[in-house]
Order: C-alpha cells, then structure tokens, then sequence
C-alpha cells in the first residue's frame, strides 16, 4: 500500500471551538461587509454584527417554538444570504442543520424530514411552503425566505430581533441566551446531517461532528498555505446545500473574506459587478465558460470567429509545453501574440481581472480544460474531498500546483492506497458515521481507515489522482477494465458536447451516449431555433458533428478506451425526470434501462465504416 499524510497538528485534540463559538469568533471581529448579494441588480450588504444578530434573532426564535439542543431544522432553498443566517442561527441554537439541495425531489424530501426528524423547515417560498405541505404527509412547520407574510423569515427574524440587538452586538441578555443554548455542546456531537444525493436508492445521512467541519476549515482554509486574507472577495454559486461550498463557507469566514451570494442565472451578471478574487466551481462550469467564449466569438463572426479559437489553442498547447518540455521559439512567439491579441484581454471581460485563483471540486477537471484557463491567465487549483470528509481530503495550494492532479493532503489527514486501488482516509475530517446504518454496514476498515469508493494513485511528490469511482468501472469482453469518467472528462472537452456518458460491461468496446450543446450546434449547422431537439438529434449532421467530436477527443486515450459507439440523445438529462442526481451526476443504471434503444443501436453501427463514407 502507498501512503500519505500532510504535517500532523492539533487537529484533533480538545482546544478546537465548537461550530456556533467558531461563527461567533470569526462574526465578533467588525467588518463592514461580511455577506452580500444582488438582488434586482442593487447590493445589499451585511456587517459582521449584523450577521450575527439576524443569526441570533434565528436561534432565539427557534427556541421560542420548542426546538432545542440536537433538534434537526432542514433548509430546502437556492442560494441567498439568509439561507447562511439560517445555518448559523439553526447552529447557535443548539441544532443540527439538514441542508437539501431545492431541486430534491419531493418524494425524496419526504423521505429526509422523516429519517432525520426535522422540526421546522426553511424554504425558497410560499408557494414552495404549499408544494411541500401537499406532497409530504405529517410535514413539520415551514419558514418561507422570500415571505413578506407571518409565516415568512422577516417575520420570524423579527419575533426575536427585540431581544438580540436592542442594546447592539455586545448585548449581555441575548449573549447569555445562546450561551445557555450551546452549553453542553461537544465536538463530537452532529452538528450537520447531509444526505448523499446518490445515483441508486434512498439517500444516505453523513453525520458530521462540530470537529469534522471546523478540522476540515483550519487545515483547508490555513491562510499560510491559501493565502487567503481579510478585505479580499469571495463569490459563491455552488449550492450551500452540498457539503463543498457548505465548508467553502465556512472557511471565507475563517479568514475574513467579503462573501457574495449568486446564483447560476446571475453569474455572469455578478462576476463582472462584484470582480471576486476567489470562486469555487465544479468541472462543468469552466468547460460551459470555455464553450461560451469561443461560442460567443463564432456569433460575432469575422475575423474574430477564427483568432479567439486560435488563440486558446496556441496559449493551451504553450501551457502544455511549459509543463512537459519542449517550448519551441515559434510556439513562444505564436503565444505571445495570442496573448496580445485575445487572450490578455478575456479576464478583465468576464469581471475576473482581480481573480488570485479558482477552486475546482465534486467531479474530475480535464487537464486540458485546466491548461485552457492557465492560458488566459487564471490559476485552477483543483481538490478532493467527498461529504464524509467534511469534504476536503486533498488539495492543490497556489505554491505547489500540480495540474492533473488534486494536490497533497491537507494538515492532519492521511490517505492510503489499498491494494486494489481504493483511496482511504484517516482524518479528524472523517464523519461519525451514516445515520441509522448498522455498525457492519459502516464504510470503514478494522482499522478505522474510511472507504471512500474511489480509485486513485499517489505521484511521486505525494500528489492524489483520481481514476475514477470503484463502483463504475467496467470491464470490456476482452478484459480490460475501463474509467467511464477519464472518457467523458476527454469528450467533454469538446465545445459542441453538452453532456456524455460511457458505458461499455462486457462489450468489444466503450461507447457514449451523447448530448449535444444545442445552442452552439444550432449556431454551426445553421439549425432554426425554434426546431426541437429531438428533431435536432435525429438530424444526420448533427449525428456525423457528434461523431467526429468523440472520436477527435478520445483519440489520445489508450485503444481500449477510445469510444467505437456514438448515441445522440434527443434531449438533456435532467434532475427532474430522475436522470441525474441533485450534484448533476448520471444515474447510470436509470439511463441505460431508459435508452436502451437507443445503446443497441448505437452498437450497431459501425463507427469506422462510418468515418470512411462521411465527408469531413
């Protein structure tokens, strides 16, 4: 077995601060601005002590209707600041919080505020409120955020806020209250109760202690190694509901960040107004950045339609040279007219001039994706972690950046390679263990290393790669086991490819079902807007424009692994028709019973035969 383990501290002793008197810490310190969003294109912003009121306002609130130490309260909702004054109201008070992404679906949801308990819920809306109220029976109360009425958050903020800021901050009545509310509160006691969204079955509750989270911050978020630092700017779009942008949170706290809340329909629009320094995202959003910026240059035309594609592939095959040996002077020189010409110039367009670097997670990010972004200038440090980590297990630091892989691991965790490849880990991160699952059905060895279902290696210098999940592998009829996530990582790389899945048991060959970007594919084949996309799918050049794209991408991979069968599918798969999973994994097994049809006769064509008839 390989080893490796990041410098050893006082991670996992007594002296760490429970969850609510880490917030209070970090909230006590003034800062004029500690949380912000846009909101109809206007700023609204929050100090650190108005945070911490309208937090405690939550906890005495939540108290008043009975809800006590250890209680479960879910939070149901999209992105906004008070879903975070919820979290830390919910933690002040003694809680357990219950995150749940609002795309769950509400069988699902069901099934979580039962398993867990819950005793009230916080939600997007009324008409969420009332949705939720009709499909889960014996459903506990609901606080709607964006709820002007009695049953709304302003209301239940105010029932409190009398107590908790007639006198300011330093309040001795309101800071007694939550003393009394957390007295008692252990660090190893559940703090957050996340369910795995999963690709099969019901989901799975992760307990996750006091210790586990602020562990997890500490080592993740040490400001010597992030270099993270008071006054700078963070911006969030991921879901606070998953675990990754949970701790990302957590760790913008840490180091006294000026955090701002987004959401998807509004990225854009907020990089360019608010100009972070730091953003997490997941592999899709760089590649969907990417596929717009030569998408949005294609529209426009002229000579602007072939130098900005030309330009990111100069400046990815120059980042590439860089780090492999071998830059010629005429790559030096096509770069640094690239660089002249477009690629200087498309940070400050996207509203990232002031970025320091993003951070990658939840699903791999393409070396080559990586490369693309270093080309315009921007530093990707890519980790890993799963939410029984806390999540964060491994990652790369702006001084030690090994792209392609998902860095060292952080202070205090260990990680270890079994024989067959799996990663395990030991850390202070690692959770207490599922709720409700016997002892025996746990994930961890005799020995106490945590099982995560990944396969890995370690590099020379300590780095993690990932190969892929132990449960995905496939083997092909002639033996050789096969990575659907390093071929669709490769297909994805294409800026004509929405969404992809491998697939290949026990088959001569691997081969992918495919999604296009039906935007772009539109834009290239001339395709009306209005034409739908099953029609788009079944058109012959849209099924040739596909083809070619898998083959090109995969064309650098292993013989084995190079895709031989192409599918287009008539549509995206979508969360809502149970295809994907809330953190937009393929539910692969519901997939391939759905589009069966569509698998066989991919199998049945002969992609070769194919490339010999078709013109280019």
């Amino acid at each position: 077995m390989t080893t490796s383990a990041a410098p050893t501290s006082a991670l996992g002793d007594t002296t760490l601060p429970t969850l609510p008197a880490f917030i209070a810490e970090r909230l006590a310190e003034p800062r004029p601005i500690a949380l912000g969003e846009r909101r109809a294109g206007t700023l609204h912003e929050l100090s650190s002590g108005e945070v911490h009121r309208r937090a405690a306002a939550v906890a005495q609130a939540l108290r008043a209707r009975g809800i006590g130490r250890g209680d479960r309260v879910a939070i149901v909702a999209n992105n906004r600041v008070d879903w975070l004054i919820a979290d830390f109201g919910i933690l002040y008070a003694g809680g357990v919080v219950v995150p749940m992404f609002a795309t769950t679906a509400d069988d699902q949801v069901a099934f979580i505020l039962a398993d867990s308990a819950a005793k009230l819920v916080f939600v997007d809306d009324a008409a969420t409120a009332a949705r939720l109220r009709a499909a889960v029976p014996n459903a506990p109360p609901f606080v709607a955020f964006a709820d002007d009425g009695p049953d709304g958050f302003e209301a239940f903020v105010r029932s409190a806020l009398p107590l908790s800021s007639s006198k300011g901050q330093d309040d001795e009545e309101s800071a007694a209250l939550l003393a009394s509310y957390q007295a008692g509160i252990g660090l190893d006691d559940l703090a957050v109760l996340i369910y795995t969204s999963g690709t099969t079955g019901q989901p799975k509750g992760v307990m996750l202690s006091h210790r586990n989270l602020v562990a997890d911050v500490r080592s993740a978020f040490d400001p010597h190694e992030s270099g993270q630092h008071e006054a700078q700017v963070a911006l969030s779009v991921l879901p606070f509901a998953h675990v990754y942008e949970h701790t990302n949170t957590l760790g913008y706290l840490y180091n006294g960040l000026l955090h701002y809340v987004t959401t998807p329909e509004q990225l854009l629009e907020d990089l360019k107004a608010i100009r972070p320094n730091y953003v997490a995202f997941v592999p899709r959003i760089f590649e969907r950045l990417i596929a717009a910026i030569i998408g949005n240059a294609r529209k426009a035309g002229g000579l602007k339609a072939k130098l900005v594609p030309w330009a990111l592939d100069v400046g990815t095959a120059y980042e590439r040279a860089v780090r492999d040996g071998g830059v010629t002077p005429l790559l030096r020189l096509r770069n640094a007219l690239a660089r002249r010409l477009v690629l200087s110039k498309i940070r400050a367009m996207l509203g990232l001039d002031r970025l320091v670097y993003f951070v990658s997670g939840s699903a791999p990010l393409h070396r080559d994706t990586a490369l693309t972004l270093a080309a315009m200038g921007m530093t990707v440090l890519e980790g890993y972690g799963l939410t029984e980590t806390s999540p964060v297990v491994t990652v790369n630091t702006p001084t030690d950046n090994e792209i392609g892989t998902v860095g060292p691991p952080v202070t205090g965790v260990e990680v270890k390679i079994a024989d067959d490849g799996e990663i395990l880990v030991k850390g202070p991160n690692v959770m207490l263990g599922y709720y409700h699952v016997a002892a025996e059905e746990q994930p961890f060895t005799a020995d106490g290393w945590f099982c995560t279902g990944d396969i890995g290696m370690l590099d020379a210098r300590g780095h993690l790669v990932i190969t892929d999940r132990k449960k995905e592998l496939f083997k092909s009829s002639g033996g050789k086991w096969i990575s659907p996530a390093r071929i669709e990582t490769a297909i994805k790389r294409s800026i004509y490819v929405g969404q992809v899945m491998a697939f290949g048991n026990n088959m001569p060959h691997p081969a992918a079902l495919v999604a296009p970007n039906w935007d772009l594919v539109r834009g290239k084949l001339e395709i009306p807007a209005d034409m739908p996309t099953a029609q788009i799918a079944a058109d012959e050049r849209v099924r040739a424009l596909m083809i070619r794209e898998v083959v090109v991408h995969t064309a650098d991979l292993a013989k084995y692994e190079q895709v031989q069968r192409v599918a287009v599918l008539p549509r995206d798969l979508t969360i809502e028709d149970g295809e994907l999973s809330p953190t937009l994994k393929v539910k692969r097994r519901v997939v391939e019973q759905r589009y069966a049809p569509l698998i066989a006769a991919a199998y049945a064509e002969d992609l070769h035969a194919r490339e010999a008839t078709t013109p280019a």
